[in-house]
């Protein structure tokens, strides 16, 4: 059996605390940071995930994992695609992704992934809002 602990594959998580006012539901954009770490871990061996934020208020969240395929890059976000690496891990259902791509949408932040097979993945959460719509 596969573990997918973090603390029993000696990952090791960088972090430096920072401070950042953002507009947003808490609750949800949790939601996405708690899957994007999630996958982050499930797809690292060994190494390390690192949590960072980049100007103006991006969060950046970095693995040292086995990378997307480029071929699969285009599809992550969508609705029930696994991928090369979700066919070969039985418990990805496709739904994580997708349902961070839409949560980000309607909290009016954006989300973007990079990978390179092999070497990881940087997912980058724009949390920076333009305008604030008033109902």
């Amino acid at each position: 059996m596969r573990s997918s602990c973090g603390i029993c594959k000696r990952i090791t998580l960088e972090y430096e605390p920072f401070t950042c006012q953002v507009l947003t539901d808490e609750k949800w954009l949790l939601f996405v940071v708690e899957q994007v770490i999630s996958n982050a871990l499930k797809y690292t061996r060994s190494g390390r995930v690192s949590i960072t934020l980049e100007a103006p208020k991006t969060l950046c969240i970095r693995d040292t994992g086995i990378g997307i395929d480029p071929q699969d890059l285009p599809r992550i976000f969508e609705k029930g695609f696994t991928g090369y690496n979700g066919r070969n891990d039985k418990k990805a259902s496709g739904i994580g992704l997708y349902l961070c791509r839409r949560i980000c949408r309607n909290l009016k932040h954006g989300i973007t992934v990079e990978s390179r097979a092999d070497e990881g993945t940087c997912v980058r959460i724009y949390l920076d809002r333009e305008a604030l719509e008033v109902e």
